[in-house]
């Protein structure tokens, strides 16, 4: 049991210390596609905050994966529509919602700038401009980052998602 224990623990650090550059998941997309105001803004419909960042381009755009890593999910949901889920470096999650197809399948391994998509306007976006709703949420909690702000206690477990591109610092 102290072995497993070891060996997952190792696993857990490892993942942190892997390198999490991300490009930004639009193809031909610039850092001014999006308001990067949006990022945890209310009032934002049901949800109540925005834990995302919405790039906008014409509806089919190629979706590129962020970084590489393991597609946990990709299917239907109501909010979402059509999203991926990628398990990617440092234990964070890279959510792609509204999309108009996908490309991968559970279980698959992505490369960073691979096609895993399109952008679309499923879900909730059914009568708004083509988008991809993209969110970065880490399995490990940063709990300084909690506020007192509405849903602030989800800050530890959502990042800015434009903060990882390399291409807009």
């Amino acid at each position: 049991m102290k072995r497993i224990f070891l060996l997952l623990l190792v696993l857990f650090g490892a993942g942190l210390l892997m390198p999490s550059d991300a490009v930004i998941p639009v193809k031909n997309a610039a850092c001014n596609d999006w308001n990067a105001k949006t990022f945890w803004f209310e009032p934002w419909g049901s949800s109540g905050v925005h834990k995302g960042i919405d790039v906008f381009a014409k509806e089919g755009t190629p979706l590129l994966a962020a970084t590489s890593g393991w597609v946990t999910y990709a299917g239907e949901i109501s909010k979402g529509g059509k999203v991926i889920a990628i398990l990617g470096p440092k234990w964070r999650i890279h959510y792609y919602a509204h999309l108009k197809d996908i490309s991968p399948t559970l279980g698959r391994w992505v490369s960073q700038g691979e096609e895993i998509g399109s952008v679309g306007r499923t879900g909730n976006a059914f009568n708004k401009p083509a988008h991809l709703h993209y969110s970065v949420l880490t399995l490990a909690p940063y709990p300084w980052r909690m506020t007192t702000e509405t849903q602030g206690w989800k800050k530890m477990f959502y990042l800015d998602p434009a903060s990882e591109f390399d291409a807009c610092h």
